[in-house]
């Protein structure tokens, strides 16, 4: 393993909070009830499809005002209650100082990443970034992890992926890069049985893997 790729909510960053309060924003300017985070976590790492699906129903991803109004609303507040998850700090710091190249690769749009990585100076110093229109695929699609093996100058073998969603184990699969999950993310119950190399239970177990001190 000579480089790392991570997904961003729920493996990086604990957003379901700033994405609960753009999602109810939104259902309240529609008059309809709001949404727990409880209720909201589970679909926090599938972006804002699977969101305004949840707040909404079944289509309303495909409505263009209600993306941008909830675009908006996150953008107000993207970073008021979004944390890294405890540990992650300190997992960038060990990598940065084994000098070993690490990037992002999210289904998020790029706006919003943009946005959101320069609140959390350990992100900011991605060396790859690949978000969810950056290409015409995304995840499970692998191309979005090959074309951040690329701008790492990193062949797929070598680099491992660790996510949150079953479809990050997929797109690794397919690009030939070690699947990890992280199991302190927005995991579902069928998580034990994906197609992962390893479950990862505390980023410094991703340290431990790579046997990095």
């Amino acid at each position: 393993m000579t480089a790392v790729l991570f997904d961003l909510d729920g493996t990086l960053l604990d957003t379901a909070p700033d994405l609960c309060r753009a999602l109810n924003e939104v259902l309240a300017a529609h008059a309809l009830p709001g949404k727990t985070l409880e209720q909201v976590r589970p679909h926090a790492t599938h972006g804002t499809k699977s969101l305004l699906n949840l707040g909404f129903g079944e289509g309303a991803y495909e409505q263009e005002e209600l993306r941008e109004a909830f675009w908006a609303a996150y953008l107000r507040g993207i970073s008021a209650t979004t944390e890294l998850f405890a540990g992650v700090a300190a997992l960038i710091n060990a990598l940065d100082q084994a000098a070993i190249p690490w990037g992002i690769v999210t289904n998020k749009v790029t706006h919003l990443t943009e946005a959101a990585l320069p609140h959390y100076p350990a992100l900011a110093r991605c060396q790859a970034l690949v978000c969810g229109d950056t290409l015409k695929e995304r995840k499970p699609h692998p191309a979005p992890l090959l074309k951040a093996a690329e701008q790492l100058a990193v062949a797929p073998k070598d680099c491992l992926y660790l996510g949150d969603a079953i479809t990050d184990m997929q797109a690794a699969r397919a690009a030939g890069m070690t699947a990890l999950v992280a199991s302190w993310g927005y995991v579902d119950d069928t998580h034990p049985s994906w197609p992962a190399d390893a479950i990862l239970s505390t980023p410094q177990a991703l340290l431990d893997w790579c046997r990095i001190p």
